[in-house]
Formats: C-alpha cells, sequence, structure tokens
C-alpha cells in the first residue's frame, strides 16, 4: 500500500453531512424492510396500491443511492490529489473487490441470517464496489473524458431498455449485472439476484469523480457551481418529466387529485435509475451541498464520517431487533403503522450516532493501512 501523505487533507463538512443525512433515510427505509414486510405491496411506489406514507417514505430514500455514490466520485478525485494515477486506481480497485465480497459476505448475511444462503442479493454495495472497479480505469483518462462519459451513460442508458436477454441466454448475466435487472443461475440450487444493475451507477460515480476540482475552490464558486448544477438537473427533470416522451419508463398522468397527480409525476423507476430519477436525485444533493458548505457539519456528519461501519452495524441491529420483536410479540413481528417505522429508525439512530463516532475517531487516528477501507 502507498504511505500515506504527511498531512490528511482536511474533511469537507459538508460532504460528510450529506451523508449522514442519506443515512439517516436509509436506516429509516431499512427499518421499513425489517418490520413493515407483512403489510407491504409488491412495489411500495405502486400508486394503486400503497398509503402515502409509504410512498413518501420509500421515496424519501430515493434519495441515498445516486447521492452516495456521486460521493464516492468525488471522494476518488480527493484521495487522489497529492498521489499518482496508479496508486488512486489501485486504491479504487482494491477497495471495490473489497465491496463487493463485502456484499456476498456479511451484507449478505445481515439480511437474512441464513447460511448457506440460496439466493445471493447484489445489492448497492456491489454497485458501488463495481463502480470503483471501473473508475480505476477511467480515472486514466482526462477529466473532460470521463466527463462526456459519465453524462453519455446517465442521459443514454435508458435507451437500452428495450433490450432483454432470456436466462440461460448467452450475454444473460453480463446483462443482468449492467442493466436488466434479474436472476442469474449459479448451479446447485444457488441464484443471484442482480437488485441494482451497475451500468448507470458507472456513469453517476463518473461525474461524481468530474465535480473533483470544485472542491479546491473557493468556497463561494464551489457553492455557486452546486447550485448551478442543482438548478439545471431539477429544471431538466421538471422539462423531460413533463413530456413523458424520454427519461423513465414509467409515464405520469392525472390521477384521482392533485396528490395523486404529484405522486405519479415523481414515481420514477430506480432499478436501473432512470434519467428523470438521477437528474431529481442529484439534483436535490447538489443544491443541499450549496447551501451547507458555509456551515458546520454537526450531528448528521458524524454520522457521515465512517459511512460503511455505520452501514453494517444499522443491518446487524435492526436484523437483532427484528428478532427480539418477534420472540417478544410472537408472529411476524410487525409494526401496525409507518409511524412505527419511524419511530424504530428514531430509538435506533442515537446508539448508532455513538458508535459511528467512536469508529470515526478510531479511524482517523490510527495509521493501519485496512482501516481505509472501510
Amino acid at each position: 500500500m502507498p504511505p500515506d501523505p504527511p498531512h490528511r487533507p482536511q474533511r469537507i463538512e459538508s460532504i460528510d453531512r450529506l451523508r449522514g443525512l442519506v443515512m439517516l433515510l436509509m436506516l429509516v427505509d431499512h427499518a421499513r424492510e425489517f418490520f413493515f414486510i407483512g403489510h407491504q405491496v409488491a412495489d411500495p411506489m405502486d400508486l394503486a396500491a400503497t398509503s402515502p406514507a409509504l410512498f413518501l417514505t420509500r421515496l424519501a430514500a430515493h434519495l441515498c443511492a445516486p447521492v452516495f455514490v456521486a460521493l464516492t466520485g468525488l471522494a476518488a478525485w480527493l484521495y487522489g490529489q497529492g498521489r499518482s494515477t496508479a496508486d488512486t486506481a489501485a486504491f479504487l480497485l482494491k477497495r471495490g473487490a473489497f465491496l463487493i465480497v463485502l456484499e456476498v459476505t456479511l451484507v449478505g448475511f445481515a439480511w437474512s441470517f441464513a447460511l448457506p444462503p440460496t439466493t445471493i442479493y447484489l445489492q448497492v454495495i456491489f454497485a458501488i464496489g463495481m463502480s470503483m472497479v471501473a473508475l480505476a480505469a477511467l480515472v486514466y483518462l482526462p477529466r473532460a473524458a470521463v466527463a462526456a462519459i459519465g453524462v453519455g451513460i446517465v442521459a443514454g442508458h435508458n435507451l437500452l431498455d428495450p433490450v432483454s436477454l432470456p436466462p440461460g441466454g448467452a450475454g444473460h448475466a453480463v446483462w443482468a449485472v449492467l442493466h436488466d435487472r434479474g436472476y442469474i443461475a449459479l448451479g446447485d440450487g444457488l441464484r443471484a439476484r442482480t437488485s441494482y444493475p451497475v451500468l448507470p451507477w458507472i456513469g453517476v460515480i463518473a461525474l461524481g469523480y468530474t465535480v473533483g476540482p470544485w472542491f479546491v475552490l473557493e468556497r463561494g464558486a464551489r457553492r455557486r457551481r452546486l447550485a448551478i448544477a442543482g438548478v439545471a438537473m431539477l429544471g431538466a427533470f421538471v422539462a423531460l418529466r413533463a413530456l413523458n416522451l424520454y427519461g423513465d419508463s414509467v409515464p405520469w398522468g392525472a390521477e384521482g387529485g392533485m396528490g395523486q397527480t404529484a405522486m405519479a409525476f415523481v414515481n420514477l423507476t430506480k432499478y436501473p435509475p432512470s434519467l428523470d430519477f438521477l437528474l431529481l436525485t442529484l439534483g436535490i444533493g447538489a443544491l443541499l451541498l450549496a447551501a451547507w458548505d458555509a456551515q458546520p457539519g454537526g450531528a448528521l456528519a458524524v454520522m457521515g464520517g465512517a459511512p460503511l461501519f455505520f452501514y453494517l452495524l444499522h443491518l446487524y441491529v435492526l436484523h437483532l431487533a427484528k428478532v427480539a420483536w418477534v420472540a417478544l410479540a410472537g408472529g411476524e413481528g410487525e409494526v401496525p403503522s409507518v409511524a412505527w417505522v419511524w419511530l424504530i429508525a428514531a430509538v435506533a439512530a442515537p446508539p448508532l450516532w455513538w458508535a459511528t463516532r467512536w469508529f470515526a475517531q478510531v479511524k482517523q487516528r490510527s495509521h493501519r493501512w485496512w482501516l481505509r477501507y472501510l
């Protein structure tokens, strides 16, 4: 491993703060997965079957993956300052491979508590890992080329929506990983589920890497660029979504009332994330970064200071809490309403905050190379 630079770069608190926000939203969404599963519908974004409370809870969580992947690309650029391109690429390759292994081991077990599993779910940590592996190659290109690739993938990948390869056929496994969510038979009754097709996320991480140089500018200039980018993305989202011609595979229309129509307008495709989905979520993320850039990080920045540690810990805490709930309450241990989901997340957040703060302090003081992967 390359040695640490003599002076570690100062953390940008607005980045940690935004990470912390998406960690909390993710905590709520995963509390829903564990404690509200008996009340679930096939798709919590299905307007015909879901309640407004469940819809809005799921909608809030849509911010998590796009923002986190974009910030991963940004962090990769910041990491590379003062290091050679080869060192940066090597770190991205190794950490990406580490995340892929983590997804199919500790993360997968946290969700199922099943050994051996019958299905391996390739979810967001897998997608981030694969995106980092791809970025390890992209960092050798000029920044303009990385930006062009990122824009091309994010803006153009919906043209691939009609492409589908049948299971068992040539190329099915590769296409399922890249763009078409589905199952891959692995043999002996084991299969993989590509929950997060990775091609669009490669575009998102490339865009995050591209805006890295903004974060060495004077703060006012950085905020202006972030604000302009955020407004431009939200404007493009509204225009594309209003036209209803391109940008998402789920068209919208006037529903029973203004509330239902508004819900239909923001009912966007996440698997894989559509252009409209990414314009909306990344636009909000850019505006939050601009708004928070001149403010101290606070409690949210603590949550975002060691996000992978928080991610692993919160899954095990929620699953163990669900096991205890079932033992005490009997049955499936489901809560009666969405309000209970938010209450569970609120109860779990403080101890998770303290644990994450402790680990972030340990990581900051330590010079052990392996801690850079967590």
